[in-house]
């Protein structure tokens, strides 16, 4: 059983031929439960769904038995959609491997770095003739590039309150800008949207002293937002920035005064704020305009650092000796499934790069799935072989 053997780049391409787009399983899961049993895993699909989501398929595989230390893979098969068939050199979900590279919806994010640690776990358990006295698991939701509602933070939830505990983290999303090695994340900016409304009186452009602009009101209270830096960032992050990603009056007519006006902004920040914190901030601001408005908030994650310690060690050193890179520890670009895992234990991201992610023609190079695969199994081999039982969890 421990002595099966998985190309990544098979397993990659069963994975990108099905068609997995959020919440639509396509057959993935099916393709990693078929990887994953003959090297002893036990599978369980976690279904859930909710009122106003829809039901995801998602999975839990776990190998090994005890109280021995537990390390999980977490990841995603769920892809975004490719858009127009025509504008791909290949079928999106249709694997091509040409010129070094290997083509398809979901190589870069996230297919390839799940094919990977798959190959590496085998490897290992070869190695270890099966036995290696911990717990090795995969977390894979179907629900992460869509509301992540019915995904990883239920499965989490359930897996607690059955008494499950997982030691540390690692979650494949592509982390590295441009080649394998040069990029660990240790925590994420939390993310932040806000749709402003501003009202005024409705009146003729000829006559603007019989009307009140909102249009204008609107326009200075973003100017304030803009112009009032949020903070200059801090040890381990960039400074917050505020982004306004729409205006929208809907006034059909150039010689009207609208009744209203409307804004929407995405603020990304980092540990000096809360969402809560940066609401008052803003409504603070907004106040000093003296105008009716309404102000309508949704935070999708708050800002979080796992502290660099032994796991974000051992995962370095692992890239380190496969690549010959010193990785920097960042906390830059969008929010993952990492902001639910950090509630339960140490948590760090590494995976492809991500030059094609969510692209048309989106591939990995051969090479970087072959690097990352030695990488996982490196990381795996320093987790159950070094005496770090003693290290903090709630450090990285």
């Amino acid at each position: 059983m421990a002595r099966a053997t998985i190309d990544p780049v098979a397993l990659a391409s069963d994975l990108i031929r099905c068609p997995s787009v959020t919440p639509i399983e396509g057959g993935a899961l099916d393709v990693l439960e078929r990887a994953l049993e003959p090297l002893g895993f036990r599978c369980r699909r976690m279904p859930f769904d909710s009122e106003t989501s829809p039901r995801v398929d998602n999975l839990w595989a776990v190998r090994g038995t005890g109280n021995g230390r537990h390390l999980c893979f977490a990841g995603h098969t769920d892809v975004v959609p490719p858009g127009s068939n025509a504008d791909w050199r290949y079928g999106p979900f249709e694997p091509k491997v040409t010129d070094g590279f290997l083509y398809g919806r979901g190589a870069a994010d996230m297919k390839g770095a799940i094919a990977c640690f798959v190959a590496a776990t085998a490897r290992f358990l070869a190695r270890q003739d099966g036995s290696f006295g911990g717990r090795i698991s995969l977390l894979i939701t179907g629900d992460e590039e869509g509301p992540a509602v019915n995904g990883t933070r239920r499965m989490l939830e359930t897996l607690a309150e059955e008494g499950e505990r997982i030691d540390a983290c690692v979650v494949g999303e592509p982390t590295n800008p441009e080649r394998i090695g040069e990029m660990i994340k240790i925590g994420r900016r939390g993310s932040l949207t806000g749709h402003l409304t501003v009202y005024g009186v409705q009146g003729h452009t000829a006559y603007p002293h019989r009307a009140d602009n909102p249009v204008h009101r609107l326009l200075r209270m973003l100017s304030h937002a803009i112009e009032t830096p949020l903070d200059s960032g801090s040890e381990h992050f960039e400074a917050s920035t505020l982004q306004i990603s729409t205006v929208d009056v809907g006034n059909p007519a150039t010689n009207v005064i609208p009744a209203s006006a409307r804004a929407s902004f995405n603020i990304r920040f980092n540990d000096r704020h809360s969402s809560t914190s940066l609401e008052r901030h803003l409504r603070d601001l907004f106040d000093t305009e003296g105008v009716r408005y309404e102000l309508e908030i949704s935070c999708s994650g708050e800002s979080f650092l796992t502290p660099p310690g032994a796991f974000s060690t051992m995962l370095a050193d692992a890239v380190r000796d496969v690549t010959g890179i010193e990785p920097e520890l960042s906390t830059t670009g969008g929010t993952s499934d990492a902001r639910f895992i950090r509630h339960y234990c140490a948590v760090a991201e590494f995976g492809m790069t991500g030059q094609t992610m969510h692209k048309i023609d989106e591939r990995v190079a051969l090479a970087d799935l072959a690097a990352l695969t030695d990488i996982y199994q490196g990381l795996i081999e320093r987790f159950f072989t070094q005496a770090a039982r003693n290290a903090p969890t709630a450090r990285c």
